[in-house]
């Protein structure tokens, strides 16, 4: 990730999921390792690698950008996986809508969504 855009594992910018597998993802002309939120500021890394290692601190970042997102996709790596049901009522109670799938379906949807300029989020476990 060499472009300059970078900054702390932050980059700015909406940008398509060009890939995803490997263990990471490839985007705005970068690789990544490990697993990212896209969210209206930018793409991010994310400190999650399976969903049992989902906590608040880790949601804290989509719900700072609520106002700019009407729905959340969620990847959960490479089998979907249960979301559990008390941070379902936090995206409730925040006015997101959630939905929760495989990696590589979130990726695709994000894709489409994002290209018909929606107000999309995508939360996504990297796929080994």
């Amino acid at each position: 990730m060499s472009d300059g855009r970078l900054y702390d594992g932050f980059v700015p910018g909406r940008f398509p999921i060009d890939s995803y597998g490997n263990g990471g993802f490839r985007f705005a002309d970068m690789s990544h390792r490990g697993s990212i939120l896209a969210l209206p500021s930018g793409i991010k890394a994310w400190p999650v690698g399976a969903m049992r290692e989902l906590a608040d601190e880790a949601l804290a970042p989509i719900f700072a950008e609520a106002e700019e997102i009407d729905l959340l996709l969620f990847g959960t790596g490479a089998e979907i996986a249960a979301f559990p049901g008390r941070f379902r009522e936090r995206f409730r109670e925040a006015g997101i809508g959630l939905d929760v799938m495989q990696t590589g379906a979130a990726a695709r949807t994000y894709n489409i969504l994002l290209a018909e300029n929606r107000k999309v989020a995508a939360a996504l476990i990297a796929v080994g």
